[in-house]
């Protein structure tokens, strides 16, 4: 396998708000990045004497909660009906990936509202629109109607999604963080689940699982859900991004200058991470490689974990660090993003450049 096939993002650390349903309904998930505060707006920011971004590196892990704007289909499936083995979302056409919106004129973007539209209509046939490859399309479906009284499309869908990431970097000028250093991908269909509304939350590591070869490692903790630090607004490649309301995480150190592509070399580097509990470290690692723009998307770095108390702990890089910031020469290089399946010791990184390009991008 080649080395570009190897990264392994955030997913691992992954849990389901709503969960997988097999429903009386198809399975979605969203268009649309949904809410947009006014600071996204004005995305050029506080700069240093020398014109480059200042903002505070944070190296914090957070809880993310995700939902979407309409349902995915992460999988068809046949539903025993009073008229025997069916599946009519595959017979309309459906397919895994497809993002259901509406259902007649009703628009749906949870389990439940597809579920309350099947079971009113007991049955009649309905128009469903979907999102597929950034195309609209539209089917004809009757649910199949079965034993236990309800009606069923016999498809898989989410609607939500959790996990802890990491925090990459706060802009004080405009309130605005970005996070994880990659899109948050549906774990069944691979594809970026469109944004709505989503938040961060705060988080705690209780352990880690080390990562070895083959066997790449995670973090594991909880957060808490009675209060959002901050709203989501856009999950690209790039990472998430949104605007942080609650600045309790973020430390009194000072901004650091964004480093522009034609500033960061080969050599020694350092990142924050949070391994343990609330607490960020300071860890040594060395770039290894930096990519020409554009060879590899968002993949513009390649780290090695140098420092011996974080293989120790951690084997390296593991499920959960991903938006770790990688610190050189007084400046924010960018993050951490995916870690070598077959060496954890190496990862990829992104960009700060890259992913400030990709927050722009989507405000």
């Amino acid at each position: 396998m080649r080395e570009e096939e190897q990264g392994r993002p955030w997913t691992g650390v992954l849990l389901l708000l709503r969960g997988l349903v097999l429903l009386a309904a198809v399975a979605l998930v969203l268009p649309g990045l949904g809410v947009r505060p006014a600071s996204a707006e004005a995305l050029p920011a506080m700069a240093s004497a020398e014109g480059a971004r200042m903002v505070i590196p944070m190296g914090r892990a957070v809880g993310i909660k995700l939902f979407s704007d309409g349902v995915l289909v992460v999988g068809l499936s046949d539903v025993t009906g009073q008229a025997g083995e069916t599946s009519p979302a595959r017979s309309c056409g459906l397919r895994q990936g497809d993002i259901i919106t509406h259902i007649n004129d009703t628009q749906v973007d949870t389990i439940e509202a597809v579920r309350a539209v099947l079971q009113k209509l007991e049955g009649d046939q309905m128009s469903i629109r979907a999102i597929r490859d950034e195309a609209q399309v539209q089917f004809t479906a009757q649910a199949a109607a079965c034993t236990d009284g309800t009606y069923r499309l016999g498809a898989w869908i989410r609607d939500s999604m959790a996990g802890i990431g990491t925090m990459t970097f706060y802009e004080p000028a405009t309130g605005i963080f970005g996070a994880l250093g990659h899109g948050i991908n549906d774990v069944d269909t691979a594809l970026l689940m469109p944004l709505e509304s989503g938040a961060i939350l705060s988080a705690s590591v209780s352990d880690v699982k080390k990562g070895a070869a083959g066997d790449p490692g995670e973090l594991h903790g909880a957060f808490r859900t009675d209060r959002d630090l901050g709203e989501l607004w856009a999950n690209t490649p790039g990472g998430i991004f949104g605007t942080l309301a609650d600045t309790s995480l973020v430390s009194a150190d000072q901004a650091v200058p964004v480093a522009l592509r034609s500033q960061v070399k080969v050599g020694p580097a350092t990142i924050l991470s949070n391994i343990a509990g609330e607490e960020v470290k300071r860890y040594d690692v060395e770039i290894v490689r930096v990519y020409p723009a554009g060879s590899h998307d968002t993949r513009d770095l390649m780290v090695k974990v140098t420092d011996p108390a974080l293989l120790e702990a951690t084997g390296g890089i593991v499920q959960g660090m991903s938006g770790s910031p990688i610190l050189q020469d007084g400046r924010l290089v960018g993050a951490v993003t995916h870690v070598l399946v077959n060496d954890p010791t190496q990862g990829y990184g992104i960009l700060a450049e890259t992913m400030l390009s990709a927050a722009q991008a989507s405000a």
